[in-house]
């Protein structure tokens, strides 16, 4: 899993059998404290995310099992709308 904040939408009048009825967002990879860590991506909205959310993604087979009938060939699925990160201090010795 890894987070992302999604910047827009892509419109596709066909798609696969498998995605149809389904939103894809444009995502932009971030790290915990929200700064950029990759290129922008497409991802398949599994939660009714929307442009300014803060959220959780699976990437490569485990986005495929992020929809309803499995195996879709996606790469990354949103799958939670992140209402906060708390990464806390790091352990002694770490």
């Amino acid at each position: 899993m890894y987070l992302g904040e999604v910047r827009g939408t892509v419109v596709a009048t066909r798609k696969i059998e498998g995605i149809e009825g389904k939103k894809l967002l444009l995502v932009q990879p971030v790290n915990k404290s929200r700064v950029p860590v990759g290129p922008v991506e497409v991802a398949v909205d599994t939660v009714q995310a929307g442009v300014g959310d803060f959220v959780y993604l699976v990437g490569s087979r485990e986005a495929s099992l992020a929809l309803d009938r499995w195996f879709v060939p996606v790469d990354s699925a949103i799958v939670g709308i992140v209402d906060d990160v708390d990464a806390g201090a790091p352990a002694k010795g770490h």
